[in-house]
């Protein structure tokens, strides 16, 4: 009974393999209830919760150090799965990144870009976010936008149309989206400076 009430210690590389099935689901039901609050915490993503208690829970029967004490497995699992968690963030993060403003499209919606109703949805709110997000930046930088990414016209249509310089057109547009990107970031609280 002993073993019972330390489940987790039967996680060591030796003796899970050796436990009967519904041991193994017991032992792996104690782990499941001890990680994934605090990944869902970190991340908000079930089946990428799912994944890194996958990850965890191999890394663990193959890799624990041998230890005594149930605490101490605690310990080590926690600093893990947190570690992994944090590692999935890293490499989700770099993803989100590289999705830019320019890719975004504005104009009206064109139903033969989008693969489904939920991305239909999606793309919809955003739209709606970021003319909301744009109708708050000084109006320069709103025109701008709405130059090169509604009308689509060059930076050299641009300048000519406001008696301008393709170069400061450029450096202005870049501040408008920097400006833009700004506050999507701090209105959705995804800002991570």
């Amino acid at each position: 009974m002993d073993a019972m009430k330390n489940k987790l210690l039967l996680l060591v590389p030796p003796i899970f393999t050796s436990l009967h099935t519904s041991l193994q689901e017991e032992v792996f039901h104690e782990f499941w209830n001890l990680v994934y609050a605090p990944i869902m915490y970190m991340i908000n993503d079930n089946s990428a919760a799912e994944d890194i208690i996958q990850e965890a829970f191999l890394k663990t029967i193959y890799h624990a150090p041998p230890i005594e004490e149930e605490k101490q497995l605690k310990a080590w699992i926690k600093v893990m799965v947190r570690n992994l968690t944090l590692n999935h963030l890293r490499r989700t993060k770099k993803v989100r990144n590289e999705v830019e403003l320019e890719s975004v499209y504005i104009g009206t919606g064109n139903s033969d870009r989008r693969e489904s109703v939920e991305d239909a949805v999606e793309a919809t709110l955003l739209e709606e976010q970021l003319m909301q997000y744009m109708m708050e930046l000084k109006p320069l930088y709103r025109h701008l936008i709405e130059l090169r990414w509604k009308k689509q016209l060059s930076y050299k249509e641009i300048a000519e149309e406001l008696n301008s310089t393709e170069d400061k057109v450029r450096l202005k547009l870049h501040r408008a989206r920097e400006a833009l990107r700004n506050k999507a970031y701090t209105k959705r609280g995804i800002l991570d400076e």
